[in-house]
């Protein structure tokens, strides 16, 4: 049972019901569907999917989406893609031109303006590069810097420049509807650069009376490093999206970058997430790297919330092993986390208030008597997303009648959450609160459990009790 979350892209090496199954059993939290691939009906089947899956096996599975974003793609390609040769000489053009080894079109018409000359344009996650010499009246001369092969499609990069275009294009307006439709829980939102981006969907969340998705902003490039702070506060979770960010920016400074975000979200009390190439070499074999398990370890170690696959998982030979093997790297380095000192971390910067204060206690009291689990009943899931906050080293479970409460806390650290009858009475909290500890945990005679929440469980209450039980 590990503390930390996995997320997992599903793609066409993981779309089958028993696959999606066995990712569940292996560690997967959250299934993640990139709507700049795939298609509404085939997001409508996954959906399915994993509602069938969470009735059948009484998981509470979540569902992550990420808009496109604006971001910019290269055309197509004769043969479906181009070889590029350093110290060439090609063409960019704005209009829809059909791209071989000297000239390619992108999907941004207005890249022409945006630009300066001398600036540099990177494709493919950074792995071709070009130098902009000339802007011509329908397209950019630029000359080949580093050599490469691009295939249709892929992804455009224009480290320090600013584009004068609105967040949310029409596509990403139908999806976020789309989002809400068939039920979403999570929405990540591609190359933001300001928190304003992410206020013009929670405008259109608010429009379309959309009160459960969360929002994951993707850090993806240096304007919204810049905004770093009023984006926290604005989302509810962060994602490291180490690919594009690492294009953007120099390879070298990402390792700095991540620790600091994780650091802030954790200050800020918002869930963090790490991606990108995590487990990248199990694409194609069965075992990781040394260098993807350090990774990955010290992704936890840092204290994120979620850990993510991506194309391990979408079109990777090994999805489900993959998985498992994540798990377990996570699960090894819980066991080095050190918890006193996110516990110390998260009271300096806690407000001064009931429900913090009652929070610090339930995670001190947990280490100190060596508690078997934190049991938090919630409607809303704020007790338990509070809890997550102070990284107690003992599993967090939350009890809530609401489904899709407790979907919304797939990516929290340390929280598993139990679906229960209205809790009506004190005394039904603390009986559901046994029950789901014997549930889920192997407990003994003399086991202590500390349940806190707030009550009456019918008003809007803070967290304003803890009661510690031996079982």
């Amino acid at each position: 049972m590990n503390k930390t979350k996995i997320i997992a892209t599903i793609g066409p090496a993981s779309s089958d019901k028993d696959t999606l199954r066995e990712m569940y059993y292996s560690g997967m939290n959250v299934a993640r569907l990139n709507l700049s691939h795939a298609t509404h009906d085939f997001c409508k089947d996954i959906a399915k999917k994993i509602n069938e899956l969470n009735k059948e096996l009484d998981a509470h599975i979540a569902l992550m989406m990420d808009l496109q974003g604006p971001d910019i793609r290269v055309g197509e390609f004769v043969g479906g893609s181009a070889k590029f040769t350093k110290g060439d000489k090609i063409r960019i053009y704005m209009e829809d031109t059909l791209g071989d080894n000297t000239k390619f079109s992108v999907s941004y018409k207005n890249l022409l303006i945006d630009v300066k000359e001398g600036s540099t344009l990177k494709v493919n996650d950074g792995k071709v590069e070009f130098k902009i010499l000339e802007k011509k009246p329908d397209s950019l001369v630029c000359q080949v810097m580093t050599d490469g092969e691009i295939s249709d499609h892929k992804s455009l990069n224009a480290p320090g420049t600013k584009f004068n275009r609105a967040y949310l294009s029409d596509k990403d307006k139908d999806d976020v509807k789309f989002a809400s439709q068939i039920g979403c829980d999570f929405l990540s939102l591609s190359f933001v650069s300001s928190h304003e981006d992410i206020l013009d969907v929670n405008d259109m969340l608010i429009e379309l009376g959309d009160d459960h998705i969360s929002i994951v902003s993707k850090i993806e490039n240096e304007n919204a490093l810049e905004d770093i702070d009023e984006i926290i506060n604005a989302s509810d979770a962060i994602m490291v999206a180490r690919g594009d960010l690492g294009t953007e920016l120099p390879m070298e400074r990402i390792p700095g970058i991540q620790k600091s975000i994780i650091n802030k979200c954790h200050t800020f009390g918002k869930t963090s997430i790490v991606a990108t190439e995590m487990l990248a070499s199990m694409e194609q074999v069965i075992r990781p790297t040394r260098a993807e398990v350090s990774d990955v370890a010290n992704a936890v170690l840092d204290g994120t919330d979620a850990i993510m696959l991506s194309g391990e998982t979408t079109v990777g030979k090994y999805p489900v092993e993959t998985v498992d093997m994540m798990s377990r790297i996570a699960n090894a380095a819980e066991g080095d986390i050190d918890y006193i000192d996110m516990l110390e971390r998260a009271m300096r910067t806690e407000n001064q208030d009931i429900t913090g204060s009652i929070s610090y206690s339930v995670a001190a009291s947990a280490a100190r008597l060596h508690a078997k689990a934190i049991v938090a009943p919630t409607r809303s899931g704020y007790t338990a997303l509070k809890m997550s906050r102070f990284r107690p080293s003992c599993p967090i479970i939350a009890l809530s009648p609401s489904e899709d409460t407790l979907r919304s806390l797939a990516l929290s650290f340390g929280v598993y959450g139990v679906k229960v009858s209205e809790m009506k009475t004190f005394e039904d909290i603390m009986q559901m609160a046994t029950n789901a500890a014997h549930k889920i945990l192997q407990v003994e005679k003399g086991d202590i459990i500390i349940i806190t929440g707030g009550y009456p469980p019918k008003a809007k209450k803070d967290t304003n009790f803890m009661k510690i039980e031996e079982l």
